[in-house]
């Protein structure tokens, strides 16, 4: 089984991406295709023993496009400039062909031999050629509109490649009529009609092109973020090389303003990195010996040497933009509605055309009119706006998540992030840091500062292996504390530890420790204070010198940052929050109480916490499940949406829905936010491509004009860029 995004050329409509994703999707030894249209990309899932790369651009080739390899989210060569070229040239020719024309409608001076009734004929021919050139400018909307007709899956292209053609050769036939020497089918050209349609189609697309750059700017910038040469350290020496020259196990130097080359573990040195682009916090974060640091990442002040871990499509930032792209060609529920419609849409505008063409010549109108009719409904009828609502909305909040360091992997996601009305996070390690810490000391000693008290401590538990001598591990390495010698070293189980230092007796345990040596707490105030710091969640540390307690210290879990403001604001928009634990009860309703969740569900193995997220399925809610990436899976996979926090460095082994790329739990109050914008937006779009066609086909069609109001081929062009202009734009308020 293998999956690859695919760069595709030629599409241009709802219509091209549909036909192409069920011509793949009809394909023996494709699994699944899904085709983006704003991307211009295809995410095919296939069986590699039947189909293989050189085969998949076939199919695509088959299909009426053309596949440019795999996407790589390398800013492509883009033809804007090439573009612009060509499209000053036709406009100015365009101009030319409309002076012609229809100069003398409104009084402008025309040359007599291009006079339409004193030399019919250079008149005619002139605009023939013009139109040829036009023809030839806009042959890839002809070829593409054909094909996909043959193919069974007509599109825009369709539309405008029957309409354009049926004008032509049309009026083709009127010149021909004229060289013959019947000048009465000088009024029955349509060239100006053909040669325009094609222009205002070809500007819609060039505007189209950059609008939809501007949608991929944070996958560009993601991309473009690791630098293209790095120096590494051979045999003492710096040398620099290129990007792909570097190997794993190499030795890379960072100096200050330089950028992170490669994933690395720093082997020395120290420095402040900004890691913004990836987590969304614009503080500097400090590195030192023994830290992982991330392409692209910013060194600030100081100077690494870190040796290379993960290079290439291994990195972070690789797996970050396959994931935005793979998320991007997805399809959201909504998005679907829309395609379909569109599969439907083109069909059912050809037929109207049709009728209305034979209605017209039967209720005795001349064929010039009934043709006028019919190119005008296949022009004005183009689904592209109804094919970009959607997508575009879709890109642009993907690539706003990236920015604010969410990792949404589905876009289905942002559809349903804002129905969620149930979060249940787990404890350890999502609502706290997940590692014990010392939350507090209390010194009786009369010789003896907290610290002091803490280093002789952390100095014996040292020598332990029990989880809270980390606590004073951390807490000595951060103070840069150095530790003492320790003499008769000890481990009491299920008591506490000794050891001199100093030449005295120290005792480091719990209660127990104090009965085991019949060592007496006498002291009311030890007492209530000890009751205050078990009742605020902590785990107790008595500290004995020669038989006297002189400090308790309290070891716990930290909340994280900011939790209680998360909690209020989930409270607040109506979100029932739920903490899910397998500690202590008691533990887990302190820390509850102390956040502001007020249901606890605690004592519980990770198989009930999967009962329980499909226990509140079961009764109606829409469940989100926030844990610590892989050791809550079962419970993030079953949820409705899955949230992992965690480093945002082990992407690839994520089975959750969304990552927060930073430990912040406010960014799901952003994923919430952005998915009711998102939708709404979607939700905007729609209606304007809807009420585009419903207002625009009619018209066409004729129906107002005993009123005076009817329109022609090229104001439909024109009408129709317009449209696809609005939901351009609209999508792009999301930035």
């Amino acid at each position: 089984m293998q999956k690859i995004v695919l760069k595709i050329e030629g599409m241009t409509c709802s219509a091209c991406s549909n036909g192409l994703e069920k011509y793949l999707n009809k394909q023996d030894g494709i699994i699944s295709a899904s085709v983006n249209l704003v991307m211009a990309t295809a995410q095919v899932e296939y069986d590699e023993q039947k189909v293989d790369r050189k085969m998949l651009d076939t199919f695509v080739k088959k299909a009426g496009f053309k596949s440019l390899g795999e996407y790589t989210g390398k800013e492509e060569e883009n033809n804007h400039k090439k573009d612009k070229i060509l499209f000053i040239i036709f406009g100015v020719l365009a101009v030319i062909l409309l002076y012609i024309s229809m100069g003398h409608m409104i009084g402008l001076p025309i040359f007599k031999f291009l006079n339409m009734h004193e030399n019919p004929i250079n008149y005619s021919v002139t605009l023939f050629i013009l139109t040829i050139l036009f023809l030839v400018y806009g042959f890839d909307i002809i070829k593409s509109g054909f094909k996909n007709l043959i193919h069974k899956a007509p599109n825009m292209d369709t539309l405008v490649a029957i309409g354009v053609l049926s004008s032509f050769l049309y009026s083709t036939y009127s010149m021909v009529m004229i060289i013959r020497g019947d000048n009465s089918f000088v009024h029955e050209l349509y060239f100006e009609s053909s040669a325009i349609v094609i222009f205002f189609i070809k500007l819609g697309r060039y505007l189209d092109g950059i609008s939809k750059d501007k949608t991929k700017e944070a996958i560009q910038k993601l991309v473009q973020i690791t630098p293209s040469k790095a120096i590494v350290k051979i045999d003492g020496k710096e040398k620099e090389v290129t990007i792909d020259e570097i190997q794993k196990g190499d030795t890379v130097v960072s100096h200050a303003g330089d950028r992170i080359s490669v994933d690395g573990k720093i082997i020395s040195g120290k420095a402040h990195l900004d890691e913004s682009f990836l987590t969304g916090e614009s503080k500097p974060v400090s590195k030192k010996q023994g830290d992982k640091v991330i392409a692209g990442s910013i060194n600030y002040d100081g100077y690494l040497e870190y040796e290379a871990e993960k290079i290439g499509r291994d990195s972070t930032i690789s797996q970050i933009v396959k994931l935005v792209v793979e998320a991007s060609n997805t399809k959201a529920p909504i998005a679907r509605v829309a395609d379909k419609v569109s599969g439907y849409f083109v069909p059912i505008v050809i037929l109207i055309a049709i009728v209305s063409f034979i209605a017209y010549l039967v209720l005795g109108f001349d064929i010039g009119e009934a043709l006028t009719t019919f190119v005008t409904i296949l022009v004005v009828a183009c689904p592209c706006a109804l094919g970009l609502a959607t997508p575009l909305a879709i890109v642009v909040s993907e690539g706003k998540c990236a920015k604010n360091g969410i990792l949404v992997k589905k876009s289905e996601i942002l559809e349903n992030a804002r129905n969620i009305n149930t979060i249940v996070f787990d404890k350890t390690g999502t609502l706290t840091y997940g590692k014990l810490k010392i939350s507090k000391v209390l010194n009786y000693s009369s010789n003896l500062n907290e610290e002091e008290i803490l280093r002789i401590a952390g100095s014996i538990e040292a020598r332990s292996t029990h989880p809270i001598a980390k606590a004073f591990e951390e807490y000595l390495k951060e103070k840069k504390l150095g530790k003492y010698n320790v003499e008769n070293f000890k481990n009491l189980s299920g008591l506490g530890i000794t050891g001199k230092v100093e030449g005295k007796e120290y005792l480091l345990g719990n209660y127990k420790i104090l009965e085991h040596f019949n060592i007496e707490n006498n002291e009311e105030k030890i007492k209530e204070e000890e009751s205050k710091l078990a009742k605020e969640g902590n785990s107790i540390i008595y500290v004995v010198e020669e038989n006297k307690i002189i400090a308790l210290i309290g070891v716990n879990d930290l909340v994280r940052e900011n939790v209680k403001d998360v909690i209020k604001k989930l409270n607040e928009n109506n979100i029932e929050t739920i903490m899910l634990t397998g500690d202590n009860e008691e533990t887990a309703k302190l820390i509850a109480k102390e956040i502001g969740i007020s249901k606890v569900i605690a004592d519980v193995v990770p198989e009930e916490k999967t009962k329980t997220i499909k226990e509140l399925k079961k009764e109606g809610r829409a469940v989100m499940m926030c844990g610590d990436g892989i050791n809550d899976s079962p419970a993030l996979a079953t949820a409705d949406i899955g949230v992992s926090v965690n480093s945002g460095t082990d992407i690839a082994m994520d089975s959750s829905d969304v990552i927060l790329m930073k430990n912040d739990l406010s960014r799901i109050l952003d994923l919430i936010t952005i998915s009711k914008k998102t939708i709404r937006n979607i939700k905007q779009n729609l209606f304007w491509a809807f009420f585009y066609n419903s207002l625009m086909i009619p018209i066409a069609i004729g129906v107002l004009k005993p009123i005076g109001i009817s329109i022609n081929p090229m104001i439909a062009g024109l009408a129709m860029t317009l449209s696809s202009l609005t939901v351009i734009l609209n999508a792009l308020r999301l930035r």
